[in-house]
């Protein structure tokens, strides 16, 4: 019945009928949980993030209006905002599935397979060297010495033949480059992924 519609017409229909709701969950479930789970390599985290998501598109669905990207475009923008919370607080949050009185349920070990399975570590593993191998020689130096080896700035700078603060600034550009490159190449395995 829901098959023809839009997504923009689910979430308008949703308002006054919630099975609405239920077939943009089918539609977009799973496509959501790749994209934390790529993004946060926890599948507890990617599961419980993708259910707040959910529960939040729900409560706010009467309020969404076509315009944009649509209602995959809003969806995806509540993610964003509840992965960023994530990462600043170290926790997610169930304020919305609270709202709607709804239990924390566990992952079984099908669950976990499942979740893992969408990681894709192989196209992740390319994602992460590609974006690694544009870093400046520099960067790339610094950021192995900081993060993978996990030696202090101290030990970095000494390695480098410079300042500490200088450690610290190509570090930190590394790191905000890398990031801003696997962000880019993450959206395009999604992509690649919903288009399977």
């Amino acid at each position: 019945m829901f098959e023809e519609l839009t997504d923009d017409e689910l979430i308008l229909l949703a308002g006054t009928r919630a099975e609405a709701f239920g077939a943009f969950y089918r539609r977009h479930a799973e496509a959501l949980l790749r994209f934390f789970a790529r993004r946060t390599f926890d599948p507890d985290a990617a599961a419980e993030l993708t259910a707040e998501t959910f529960a939040s598109a729900f409560v706010g669905r009467r309020r969404f209006a076509p315009r944009g990207g649509g209602a995959e475009a809003w969806l995806y923008g509540i993610a964003r905002h509840h992965l960023a919370r994530f990462f600043r607080k170290g926790a997610v949050e169930a304020r919305a599935r609270q709202r709607l009185g709804l239990p924390e349920q566990g992952l079984s070990d099908v669950d976990y397979d499942r979740i893992e399975e969408l990681y894709d570590f192989d196209a992740v593993r390319r994602a992460v060297a590609d974006a690694f191998s544009v870093l400046s020689e520099e960067q790339r130096e610094a950021v192995t010495l900081r993060v993978v080896e996990g030696r202090s700035y101290a030990e970095v700078a000494e390695a480098l033949v410079c300042s500490e603060q200088a450690a610290r600034a190509r570090v930190s550009r590394g790191l905000r480059r890398l990031s801003g490159l696997l962000e880019h190449r993450m959206s395009e395995l999604d992509v690649e992924g919903n288009a399977k």
